[in-house]
């Protein structure tokens, strides 16, 4: 027999889904654009809650709340119950309570306590989609891609993804040890972290060589757009800019108005990217409104692996209307659009309602941006000249060259390029290919 709470709780769930098919709360929802099409009528939609299937969960709930080893309040029992249907639909929708509702709005600030990792759920385990720059995890050697399989010797398997995050987070000083497997080794490694407050830089930038300025964009939060353009300022005032590169490496995305202004901050006009959902609210289209803040100057955009989301939104965009040369390799291909829900006593689901899509059409799910140019990660080493090696210099009565000088001369910056490309050997491509463009418009203005 089906206790009376049971049937009281399906009469609940019923009731609860007709109300919330008419009122859909978002948070910071921009207002819906021109609808790319219309959502099938009411009519034609399937029913919200089958019958019988109802009446099965509200059996089971009845018979764990019953029979179970231990006894468990009704309470935890229905919010197990959402944190499992969410769990099941995609990795990126989830169930927020309290806590995991103001980590998530400390977050997009940018100020938060922790190791300063980005994470998904992959089969059960932790994946790190990026170590973000100067964090706990970034100094510790993570790579994006590693699996974290224990925290502190507890197996990961069986945690939610919200509650491995809840586990790695607390107080600043403290130390917790990571078991992680990483692709091609043989054994786990160990990683011991303290935990710090996280405070991470948005953008941050530098010339590398005279008129080649460098911003990288650590993570998408409220403001960057405007950080961007502030770093374009300290750049152009230490002279004429004749190259730029945007480092999106490692980037795990995040706020998406955030990621339009900032592509707004290289393109004059035209579609930066589009989204399309269920219901009509999902389907956006966000264009550009200003001017190229750079001028036109040549644009190289670096991307990899840990490169998702809102970082993606960018290089594709830039990508579709050939505002930049995208260099580097494959993005983590995250794309799709999660709605901030809440719900009442300051708890949230995170649910995915749409997929965003370049200007060309393109979807970023599961395939990511595929550069224009590859270039993987590598570690290069000088080779040693040969001392012996002659040249015409140095043969006896060698003729004069009618320059005046018979010294060879030096190249400029050589020695910066050498340790440039043993540190960062895709940064060193990309400032390569900035300078060949450059010589090959100046040629052209000669010729």
């Amino acid at each position: 027999m089906i206790n009376k709470s049971a049937i009281a709780i399906a009469a609940l769930l019923v009731t609860f889904s007709a109300f919330a098919a008419e009122n859909t709360p978002e948070v910071d929802a921009p207002e819906p654009a021109p609808r790319l099409q219309d959502p099938p009528a009411r009519d034609k939609l399937p029913p919200r809650l089958p019958l019988n299937e109802l009446r099965v969960f509200a059996e089971a709930f009845d018979r764990v709340s019953s029979a179970y080893v231990e006894e468990i309040d009704d309470r935890t029992l229905l919010e197990n119950a959402i944190k499992g249907m969410l769990s099941q639909l995609d990795p990126h929708s989830a169930y927020l309570d309290r806590d995991s509702f103001s980590d998530l709005q400390e977050t997009t600030t940018g100020n938060y306590g922790g190791l300063g990792l980005e994470v998904g759920m992959e089969d059960g385990f932790v994946r790190v989609i990026t170590p973000m720059d100067d964090t706990p995890a970034a100094k510790s050697g993570l790579e994006p891609g590693d699996l974290i399989i224990e925290l502190d010797d507890k197996p990961v398997k069986g945690m939610s993804l919200n509650e491995a995050i809840d586990a790695m987070r607390g107080e600043p000083g403290s130390k917790i040890r990571l078991t992680v497997v990483r692709e091609g080794d043989s054994q786990p490694r160990e990683f011991t972290l303290t935990r710090e407050v996280i405070k991470v830089a948005s953008v941050r930038q530098r010339l590398l060589e005279d008129g080649y300025g460098y911003i990288r964009i650590a993570q998408f939060q409220a403001g960057t757009g405007q950080e961007v353009e502030d770093a374009l300022g300290k750049l152009t005032a230490e002279g004429k800019l004749s190259g730029l590169i945007l480092d999106l490496r490692n980037n795990p995305g995040g706020v998406l108005q955030s990621a339009v202004d900032v592509s707004d901050v290289f393109l004059t006009d035209g579609l930066i990217v589009y989204t399309k959902g269920r219901i009509p609210n999902a389907d956006l289209r966000f264009s550009a409104t200003a001017p190229d803040e750079t001028g036109g100057v040549p644009l190289v955009v670096l991307v990899n692996e840990g490169t998702a989301s809102a970082s993606e939104i960018v290089a594709g965009a830039l990508q579709d209307h050939h505002r930049a040369v995208i260099m580097g390799v494959n993005t983590f291909g995250k794309g799709s659009v999660q709605t901030i829900l809440p719900l009442n006593n300051e708890k949230a689901i995170k649910l995915t309602t749409a997929l965003y899509f370049t200007p060309n059409g393109r979807s970023i799910q599961a395939q990511g941006i595929v550069p224009d140019i590859w270039v993987d990660r590598s570690t290069v080493t000088k080779d040693k000249s040969n001392p012996l090696r002659v040249k015409e210099r140095d043969l006896p009565k060698h003729l004069a060259n009618g320059n005046g000088n018979d010294e060879a001369p030096a190249s400029e910056g050589e020695e910066e390029s050498a340790d440039l490309a043993a540190s960062d050997y895709q940064l060193n491509e990309a400032l390569t290919l900035l300078k060949g463009l450059n010589i090959l418009a100046a040629a052209k203005k000669q010729g």
